[in-house]
């Protein structure tokens, strides 16, 4: 988890947006400006493939959430954040913030999405 000193050295306007998903998923947000590509060698994109191994997911996640400190969000598409859901149940911290989209091959569920389960339960909301 981050600490406070680290989370003081960047400034928030200037943290980035990671994003684990699909191909077109990630390249629609490099194309909004979303995604850092400046640093070749350590981009803040994952972009999935049939052949992507959920090591190679996870490995991603834990570099986004545990060591860039200058990630303030991790986006990730639900039906990838379901084949590494231990790793993501497991991340406490506050920043980065970890929200599951929808891809374009999966609706969207909000029963699977961990961050919605939280607020649920900070809420008293039990499952209808």
């Amino acid at each position: 988890m981050t600490d406070a000193g680290d989370l003081a050295s960047v400034k928030d306007a200037d943290r980035l947006i990671a994003i684990i998903g699909d191909e077109d998923t990630v390249t629609g947000f490099l194309l909004t400006g979303i995604g850092d590509r400046t640093r070749p060698t350590d981009p803040t994109y994952l972009v999935v493939r049939r052949d992507t191994s959920d090591a190679t997911i996870a490995e991603a996640f834990e570099h986004f959430t545990r060591q860039r400190k200058d990630v303030g969000m991790v986006l990730i598409t639900q039906n990838i954040a379901n084949r590494i859901r231990s790793n993501i149940e497991g991340y406490t911290g506050r920043v980065p913030a970890v929200i599951e989209i929808p891809s374009k091959d999966q609706v969207y569920d909000p029963r699977q999405d961990t961050l919605m389960q939280r607020v649920q339960r900070l809420l008293g909301i039990r499952d209808r």
